[in-house]
């Protein structure tokens, strides 16, 4: 998987970089989660300063275009970033139901 920057942007205002990205995958497309990472290290940030908004890939091709918020602090990501892109972006595993006691 090879992640190439189409564009940037510096937010001042929003105390954040928006990216434009382009994904180069030769499997199925790859997971948010690895987006995120790759992502991050290329742009010298950390995985949860980083958050991907969209993933579109074109039906037939091994290419995917993206496009992410790498914010300044993880408090600016909480004021500014809608709820569910911060859920989406959430990568803990959910604790495992556990059974009820009769």
């Amino acid at each position: 998987m090879e992640i190439k920057v189409i564009d940037e942007k510096n937010n001042p205002l929003l105390k954040r970089r928006e990216i434009v990205f382009k994904v180069i995958h030769d499997e199925s497309t790859p997971s948010r989660k690895s987006v995120v990472e790759r992502l991050a290290a290329t742009m010298n940030s950390k995985v949860g300063l980083v958050y991907v908004d969209s993933l579109k890939t074109e039906f037939g091709k091994r290419e995917t275009q993206g496009y992410a918020k790498i914010y300044e602090t993880a408090e600016r990501a909480e004021q500014v970033e809608r709820a569910h892109i911060i859920e989406r972006n959430t990568f803990t595993k959910p604790e495992e139901a556990k059974p009820e006691a009769s």
